[in-house]
């Protein structure tokens, strides 16, 4: 998560200092690691809190202590130190000039509160959650925005894929389900099923798990659309839609979509026929 904050220094001046908070999985019992993230435009300034590299070393991430510690205690200490001793200056700065001639050009920005937008240059985004991660980074290349969302601790596959695509500049991939919000479109892939489980087994852990998320995805985004790909996919809809409170035209399962597709293509390279073709009916245990 990237934050600014505001640090006033000497003469009356304000200086937004932009850092990159890394929330480990072991928070909030560890500390997170704290970064600077200087523009092109400026230097970091090695100091008593700051190394090289701008990793952020304070007091409170050393002492840090939970439940007394917080992210915001910390934001906090970090105007206190910086107002003492700024960690960045801009790069026409040179050792020997005042160090408060800072980052003029920074002093416009917004100051974020860190919850994501739904918005930019006053247009909404085509921001899409998908829920229980998994491998639909394919569809980053056609939105502006993807959230994935990890719920399960043991998503192995859906971990490697999140590392794979954490790279792209509109990827962002949470364990808060809060990064949601403002979503055109979300889709829940979140299950409780594994290989060696009938899809009808899982139904009630799969109905307590959505009751945990799904009325929540609603409030944050109320004018969503509820693609729900968990199985068995036609109850899972219809328990998305009941929990959700959303019109039943914002609930769409997923259905045997991505089997008729399969389908097709199969006769298209055996048959060369072009032809789409639907699958209908409920995935047997033999999937």
């Amino acid at each position: 998560n990237f934050v600014l904050i505001e640090v006033s220094l000497s003469k009356g001046r304000s200086y937004n200092f932009p850092i990159q908070l890394w929330l480990l999985d072991s928070f909030p019992f560890t500390p997170p690691i704290c970064h600077l993230k200087p523009t092109s435009n400026m230097v970091i300034r090695e100091g008593k809190h700051v190394d090289a590299h701008g990793r952020i070393h304070l007091p409170g991430l050393h002492n840090w202590d939970h439940p007394k510690s917080s992210v915001v205690g910390l934001l906090n200490e970090m105007v206190t130190k910086f107002q003492e001793d700024p960690p960045l200056s801009s790069k026409t700065t040179t050792d020997n000039k005042d160090p408060h001639e800072l980052l003029a050009f920074v002093s416009n920005f917004r100051i974020s509160d860190g919850t994501s937008s739904s918005y930019h240059h006053g247009q909404p985004i085509n921001k899409v959650s998908v829920i229980g991660g998994g491998d639909l980074g394919m569809a980053s290349c056609k939105v502006d925005k993807l959230v994935f969302i990890d719920v399960a601790e043991s998503s192995t596959k859906g971990g490697s894929t999140d590392l794979e695509i954490f790279s792209l500049p509109n990827v962002e991939v949470s364990r808060d389900i809060s990064a949601s919000a403002g979503s055109r479109v979300v889709v829940v892939t979140a299950n409780a099923w594994s290989s060696e489980q009938s899809y009808v087994t899982v139904v009630q852990t799969n109905v307590d798990l959505y009751r945990g998320i799904i009325p929540n995805l609603a409030r944050l985004s109320p004018s969503a659309v509820m693609l729900i790909a968990s199985q068995p996919v036609d109850i899972m809809a219809h328990v998305a839609w009941r929990q959700s409170g959303l019109p039943p035209t914002h609930v769409i399962g997923a259905g045997c979509n991505l089997d008729s597709e399969r389908l097709s293509h199969v006769m298209d390279i055996n048959l060369n026929t072009h032809k789409p073709a639907w699958v209908i009916g409920e995935l047997s245990d033999n999937k």
